[in-house]
């Protein structure tokens, strides 16, 4: 008591001293993190929304977020099955109203059984509920026209975005030279390059083929592959298929080019795949990494080691807030199998709605259930308006002096190239800024529009992008365009 006596001050008060968590004291690995779906843009975005609403006068009457893929939140309506089943998993006593279909509470009667104690609210086991993850299996059975899939092979997920964290945790080991590398398409989403940095493995970047349509080539893999080998240890490879943010769809051809070089040299697969339903160009189709793994035959079947992701938030379904998903990993060793199990179960669970969205997904109305003509038309409404977007905005995009957009063949988003004039890269550069970024934020202050430029996700040294949804309501969407284009001769002009 004495000594603690002493260290008090006169007053009687404690000594004072500095925080304890300080910038300077804090992780240095989450500083490094960035995340441009959500950064200064988006906040500023957010702000606007506000001073428009105290009637602060603006050039325009609201902001129009074309920043990220969320589709109800730019006017998407939910699958009515979705929601009927969700709503009587969440208050079962809705089972007895006669206003819902049987199938809707059949499929709800089920999920609600597989939990503990009837309830959605209840804690679920790790990897996911059970029954869920056999709908999965059966769902990518389907899917792979009869390829098999073993349920305990399927983890759930918080979204497709908790899966591929975690398997980046599993894969992250090493101290220099042999630190995990970790291979990205640049454009990437930024969930890849935040992930590595705060786990603190090592972005090793290889670049799309914009001229060819975002494609991706083998010797730009090979590339890549030797340079980090100089000063880390590259064991993964991670593909998005269709492309987020460059929209391309992956050949069979190319699929099999990528895992013949994976195999080679001996690189783990991530296939993030939550685009899938999400195909709109002709003569592009969906082909699933696994699928076209297994019909390579067993040299590679039994050797190369995969994780795929797929998700409830985007395809026709939009339910990016519910945070379901599931992976399904492939030949992975059975000891760092119970690796993960152990992982994921610190974590408890993923969220029981969620996991009961998934099954709905992967465990739809078939034919002769009484929704399944509602959700046969509600599902290709979606799917057809978004085709019809994909092509609107490339064509009005490509008649923009100074704007060149590849073809949108799937996936939510396009990728444009921009020609900024030197000045305006000059005064960007004088600001500290990136030049898409001050011309992101120019387009936001003076039309309310908001999309993310192209230095978030990564480009070509000396090119310039921006990323927009193609989400919003058609006629929305024809004045963001319209708009844009008057937008972007009027910046040319007076840069010029």
């Amino acid at each position: 008591m004495q000594h603690l006596h002493q260290k008090m001050s006169e007053n009687g008060a404690l000594p004072r001293r500095g925080k304890v968590l300080t910038v300077d004291t804090m992780n240095v690995n989450v500083k490094k993190v960035d995340y441009a779906v959500r950064g200064p843009i988006v906040q500023r975005a957010v702000q606007i929304e506000k001073e428009l609403k105290e009637g602060v006068k603006k050039p325009f009457e609201e902001v129009i977020k074309a920043n990220i893929g969320d589709a109800h939140a730019m006017g998407q309506q939910p699958i009515t099955f979705f929601r009927q089943v969700m709503a009587l998993c969440t208050y079962p006593l809705l089972l007895d109203d006669n206003k819902f279909p049987e199938d809707a509470k059949n499929r709800a009667r089920r999920i609600l059984q597989s939990c503990g104690g009837n309830s959605i609210g209840a804690y679920t086991t790790s990897q996911g509920i059970d029954c869920v993850r056999h709908d999965v299996a059966n769902y990518i059975q389907r899917r792979d026209v009869g390829i098999l899939s073993d349920p305990d092979n399927i983890y759930l997920t918080t979204g497709a975005s908790d899966g591929i964290v975690t398997i980046l945790k599993l894969l992250t080991a090493g101290e220099g030279r042999t630190r995990t590398g970790v291979m990205i398409s640049i454009p990437q989403y930024p969930l890849y390059s935040a992930s590595i940095a705060e786990l603190g493995a090592v972005q090793v970047n290889y670049y799309l083929n914009e001229e060819k349509c975002w494609s991706l080539d083998i010797s730009e893999l090979q590339r890549s592959l030797q340079a980090a080998r100089e000063h880390c240890n590259p064991s993964v490879l991670c593909i998005i298929n269709p492309g987020n943010p460059t929209g391309q769809v992956q050949s069979r051809q190319c699929i099999e080019d990528v895992i013949q070089f994976a195999a080679k040299e001996n690189l783990f697969l991530m296939a993030d795949e939550v685009y899938q339903d999400n195909v709109y160009a002709e003569g592009c189709e969906f082909h699933s990494f696994k699928k076209v793994l297994f019909e390579m035959g067993p040299e590679y079947s039994s050797k190369v080691e995969l994780a795929s992701f797929h998700s409830t938030s985007k395809c026709y379904m939009g339910e990016c807030g519910f945070r379901g998903g599931y992976m399904e990993v492939i030949n992975m060793d059975p000891e760092v199998k119970a690796q993960l199990t152990k992982l994921v179960s610190v974590r408890l669970c993923p969220p029981a709605p969620g996991q009961a969205l998934m099954d709905l997904v992967v465990n739809s109305p078939q034919p002769g259930e009484p929704s399944h003509q509602t959700f046969m038309k509600e599902r290709t409404d979606i799917l057809s308006a978004l085709a019809e977007k994909a092509k609107l905005t490339e064509q009005i995009l490509n008649t923009v002096p100074g704007i060149s957009c590849n073809p949108v063949q799937g996936a939510m988003y396009s990728f444009p190239r921009i020609t900024l004039p030197e000045r305006a890269i000059n005064e960007a550069k004088a600001k500290g800024q990136a030049p898409d970024m001050f011309y992101c934020m120019k387009l936001l202050e003076e039309t309310g529009i908001c999309l993310v430029p192209g230095s978030g996700f990564g480009q070509r040294e000396g090119t310039y992008h921006f990323r927009m949804t193609i989400l919003p309501p058609t006629d929305k969407l024809m004045i963001l365009l319209n708009k844009l284009k008057e937008f972007h001769q009027k910046f040319t002009q007076q840069y010029s």
